[in-house]
């Protein structure tokens, strides 16, 4: 087990240390951080004491030094269209794309999940066609189209929800979260459905596929010839095995759902990281773009850190396995 953390650190640290260098790359090739904090009209002599300033005159790999110090700091300097501190401006924003991405997996799993173990029990039934030419229309409709779809019925058509921004937010310290008021909820339903369909189809369809293939197992039909009700060999048995691969998948998803809310944020106007990296992107803000890709990165990195243990802990077969290779 200690062998196993450990190697999943050292990969852990490797990805981060190659996502740094690409990051950093970006003060090297796109733009000149030095033009756009002084503009086209700063002397010689102010370019100059400037770059020394920022120690743009060391070598290419004592720059990259100082930026991974500073990184693992969780300092990226200051923003280049906003002049305040990209740490803070990440900070500020975090919570909103956090709750997001949370609220879209929480509505995945409710009812991904259901639906899944219903088509797979319910072969060729209506509503089981019905659910999965649902699935298909998830999986093949682009995100930024069902947000447009679901702004024009719901908000504009309907009126029933706010077609952009995050409502009244309550502060808790740094943290800010729209939660605690009824208006928060009313505005993020829309964003959080739009960001969750995707999953929702991928969900289903995986716990479909899963339990279709334990069914077919031995010990389902063992358990079938003991005569145990249907309820319990699909749901205490079956079910149960299912949803060991769907703990990862959905652990990676959600890493997605943070990185990915980018198209989501920007149709509804949803003040998170993802709008910030677009406006980042617009402008050339390096040090935020540098920001947000480390951020992301060290997210997938926990996450995947996490469901590796957790994958490891709950499926015996893998430490049957290692300890018969030792």
């Amino acid at each position: 087990m200690i062998a196993f953390v450990l190697r999943r650190l050292i990969q852990a640290v490797i990805v981060m240390i190659t996502v740094a260098f690409f990051a950093f790359l970006l003060f090297q090739y796109v733009g000149d951080p030095v033009v756009f904090l002084l503009g086209q009209d700063a002397t010689p002599e102010q370019v100059r004491e400037l770059r020394i300033g920022l120690g743009l005159d060391k070598p290419f790999f004592v720059q990259f030094w100082h930026f991974l110090v500073n990184a693992a700091q969780g300092e990226f300097g200051l923003s280049l269209r906003q002049g305040s501190k990209v740490s803070r401006l990440i900070g500020e924003r975090f919570p909103a794309t956090l709750e997001l991405a949370l609220a879209a997996a929480f509505l995945a799993l409710l009812i991904g999940i259901p639906m899944g173990v219903y088509t797979a029990l319910r072969r060729g039934t209506f509503m089981s066609q019905v659910f999965m030419t649902i699935s298909l229309l998830g999986v093949s409709l682009p995100t930024f189209l069902i947000g447009i779809l679901l702004i024009l019925v719901f908000a504009v058509l309907l009126g029933w929800f706010p077609s952009f921004g995050r409502g009244e937010t309550v502060q808790i310290g740094w943290w800010s979260t729209g939660l605690l008021r009824v208006d928060g909820w009313h505005h993020i339903v829309l964003p959080a459905v739009t960001l969750a369909i995707f999953q929702l189809t991928l969900i289903m369809r995986l716990v479909r596929a899963e339990m279709l293939e334990v069914l077919r197992t031995d010990y389902i039909k063992f358990a079938r010839a003991r005569g145990l009700s249907d309820r319990v060999i699909h749901f205490g048995h079956a079910l149960k095995n299912t949803l060991v691969p769907v703990m990862t998948i959905t652990g990676l998803q959600l890493g997605g759902l943070i990185a990915f809310a980018i198209i989501t944020e920007s149709v509804f106007q949803w003040p998170g990281m993802g709008l910030l990296f677009i406006q980042a992107v617009t402008f050339a803000d390096i040090p935020v773009m540098a920001a947000y890709l480390c951020l992301i990165a060290l997210i997938f990195v926990v996450i995947n850190l996490v469901v590796d243990l957790l994958y490891f802990v709950v499926d015996p077969r893998l430490r049957i396995g290692r300890a018969g290779g030792h």
